[in-house]
């Protein structure tokens, strides 16, 4: 399993307008474009997101599926990708201080071929892949939402 944590300067509430923003979840997660709803009550418990992957040139739709939310603390996805198959990926928010939270992301493969090449090298390509992942997330919120007691534009 692939678990990684991130320090985001901003407290949970932006982060998570974030992750229940279906239309930015693109924005943050590596590999994925054009993404939309599917559901109007996305991130409820089986509403679902699309996007397209591309590794190169290659390409494949997506979809993700709520398996399980606990608004503005947990959220659990399963991405589904053909020819690859399913994986389960767990994002916990939490306060940490006054303005930051603690994200943690914990993703292992569930079915298909994704399952099957699960080993210390694929763990390795997950482990940078949350991590550039998690920056990016770090980005759009950091990007997304003023500090407590900044002025716009990101002067005190």
């Amino acid at each position: 399993m692939a678990v990684r944590p991130i320090l985001i300067r901003r407290p949970p509430p932006a982060v998570w307008a974030v992750l229940c923003d279906g239309r930015r979840f693109a924005d943050w997660v590596v590999g994925t474009h054009d993404s939309a709803p599917l559901d109007d009550d996305w991130p409820a418990v089986g509403s679902a997101i699309r996007y397209v992957v591309r590794l190169g040139p290659l390409s494949a739709r997506g979809r993700t599926v709520v398996r399980f939310h606990e608004p503005g603390r947990r959220i659990e996805l399963e991405a589904r990708s053909r020819p690859a198959g399913t994986a389960r990926i767990a994002i916990e928010v939490l306060p940490w201080g006054r303005d930051a939270t603690l994200v943690t992301v914990d993703e292992h493969p569930l079915t298909g071929a994704i399952r099957h090449l699960h080993n210390p090298l694929f763990e390795a390509a997950l482990q940078l892949r949350h991590r550039l992942m998690l920056r990016n997330l770090a980005r759009v919120v950091e990007s997304s939402v003023e500090a407590p007691g900044e002025a716009p534009g990101g002067s005190r």
